[in-house]
C-alpha cells in the first residue's frame, strides 16, 4: 500500500494542482532487512512517448521500395531523411538526434516488441510498465527494482516523475518511495503547511498505526520539498529550452527535462527519472502531427544533453525512450496509421554506444495482416539497462534473462 495523491487530497493537504510525493507507508525496516542497494551515481532517466509513436516515420527505412508503397501520402521522402546508412535514417525532425548519433551518443535499437503482440492502449501499456505480456504482474519494473534494490530505506528524491501529475505505473510499488512533482513552485503541500501543522490532521482521520505511517509520509514529503527548494537557487540552465523555437510552455517536455537536469545536477540521490509526452497516437493528419512531436522530442532532447554536458553530469545519465507500440505498415484513410506492434527506441547518453541494433523487420514478411514483427524483446532493453547502467540484478526484476544489447560502454 502506498500514500496516494488521493490519500493526501482527502486529508485536504494537497492542492489538485500540485505535486505530490508518493512514499510507501509501511515501515522500510521491514522491505530493507537484509537488502543490498545499488551504490553508484549514475542516472535513468524514461522518456514515454505516449500514444504509440510510429516507428516507421521515426527510424525511415527510406531504402525499401514497399515503405513508400504502404505509405504513399505520409511516408517520408528518402531525400528528406537524415541518412545513417544506404538503408534506413532519421526523420527529418531529429537533427539533434542525428547529431548525437553522429557523435555515437544514441543507440537505435530496432524491431523492439514481444510476442504475440496485443493493440490496445491500456494493455499494451501494462505489458511494457509492468514488463509482463502475460499482464499477470501487480509491481511496475522500475518501482520493484527501486524498493528492492535500488533505495530500500525510502530517500524522497530517489526516483521522481517530472512534469507530471501523478505516479507512472512502472515506478508503483509497495516499497517505492517516488516524487511527482509538476513544478517546483507546485511540489508544496497546501498553503505551505508543515508536517507539525498536518500531521495533526491525520491522526484525527486515520487513527493509530496508520496515523503515524502518514506522519512518516508527510515527514518524508516535507524533506524532498526543502531540498528541491534549496536546488531551484543553485542551478542555472546552460541550454535553451524553447520547443520549436516558440516560448516554452509550462507543460511542455522541455520543461520537463529542465527540471529533471535540476535534479540530476542538484541532487546527487536521484537514480530515476520520467518524463512523458503524450500525443503519438497519430490515426490522422500524421505528418503533421508527429511532425510536431518529434520536433519538440528533439529540441528537448538537444537541450537536456547539452546542459548535462554543460554541469560536467553527462557521465552519469542514460536516457531511454520507450511506446507502448508502434504503427501498422499501411496509412490507412485519415492520412494517419492505425495501431502496430514493433517500433524503434532510442538510448542516449554519453556512456552509450551508438550505432544501430537489432534488425528492421521486414514490411513483407508481416503478423496479424500488416504488422510488423519483433526482432529485440523489450525485456533486452530493460535488462541491459538495469544489468549494464544501473548495475543490478535483472533476473530479480524481470524474472528470467534475455539477450543483452551492447549499447553501454565499458567503464
Amino acid at each position: 500500500m502506498s500514500v496516494t495523491r488521493r490519500d493526501f487530497l482527502a486529508a485536504g493537504l494537497v492542492g489538485a494542482a500540485s505535486g505530490v510525493m508518493v512514499p510507501p507507508v509501511f515501515a522500510k525496516g521491514v522491505f530493507a532487512a537484509g537488502i543490498e542497494g545499488i551504490h553508484n551515481d549514475r542516472v535513468l532517466v524514461v522518456l514515454q512517448l505516449a500514444g504509440g509513436n510510429d516507428g516507421l516515420n521515426t527510424v525511415v527505412p527510406y531504402a525499401d521500395p514497399a515503405y513508400l508503397s504502404a505509405r504513399p501520402t505520409v511516408g517520408v521522402r528518402p531525400d528528406a531523411v537524415l541518412h545513417i546508412d544506404s538503408s534506413v535514417g532519421l526523420n527529418p525532425a531529429l537533427k539533434g538526434m542525428k547529431s548525437l548519433y553522429d557523435g555515437g551518443q544514441v543507440a537505435i535499437v530496432q524491431g523492439v516488441g514481444y510476442e504475440n503482440p496485443t493493440y490496445s492502449h491500456f494493455e499494451n501499456l501494462y505489458v511494457w510498465e509492468y514488463a509482463d505480456p502475460q499482464r499477470a504482474q501487480t509491481d511496475g519494473w522500475l518501482g520493484k527494482l527501486l524498493g528492492s534494490q535500488i533505495d530500500s530505506q525510502g530517500h524522497p528524491l530517489s526516483a521522481c516523475a517530472l512534469g507530471e501529475t501523478s505516479t507512472p505505473p512502472e515506478l508503483r510499488a509497495p516499497t517505492a518511495t517516488v516524487s511527482v512533482i509538476d513544478s517546483i513552485t507546485g511540489y508544496t503541500v497546501r498553503g505551505g503547511a508543515t508536517r507539525q501543522a498536518t500531521a495533526p490532521a491525520l491522526y484525527r482521520t486515520t487513527p493509530g498505526i496508520y496515523g503515524v505511517l502518514f506522519d512518516q509520509a508527510l515527514s518524508t514529503a516535507e524533506s524532498g520539498m526543502k531540498t528541491l527548494a534549496a536546488g531551484a537557487s543553485a542551478y542555472t540552465p546552460a541550454a535553451q529550452y524553447a520547443v520549436a523555437g516558440a516560448t516554452q510552455a509550462a507543460n511542455s517536455l522541455g520543461a520537463a527535462l529542465q527540471l529533471t537536469a535540476q535534479m540530476i545536477v542538484t541532487e546527487p540521490s536521484v537514480k530515476i527519472c520520467h518524463v512523458v509526452l503524450s500525443g503519438f497516437d497519430t490515426h490522422q493528419a500524421e505528418s503533421t502531427r508527429q511532425t510536431a512531436l518529434l520536433t519538440e522530442v528533439d529540441a528537448a532532447v538537444s537541450a537536456f544533453m547539452t546542459d548535462l554536458t554543460a554541469h560536467g553530469q553527462a557521465d552519469r545519465v542514460v536516457l531511454m525512450t520507450w511506446s507502448e507500440f508502434g504503427r501498422r505498415i499501411n496509412e490507412n484513410g485519415s492520412q494517419g496509421t492505425d495501431h502496430g506492434a514493433a517500433a524503434p527506441l532510442f538510448i542516449v547518453g554519453k556512456p552509450v554506444t551508438g550505432g544501430l541494433y537489432g534488425e528492421q523487420p521486414s514490411l513483407t514478411s508481416t503478423i496479424d495482416s500488416g504488422n510488423l514483427k519483433y526482432t529485440v524483446d523489450f525485456r533486452s532493453v530493460y535488462q541491459t539497462l538495469i544489468r549494464d547502467w544501473l548495475q543490478g540484478d535483472p533476473a530479480a526484476i524481470l524474472g528470467a534473462s534475455y539477450p543483452e544489447l551492447p549499447i553501454i560502454r565499458v567503464a
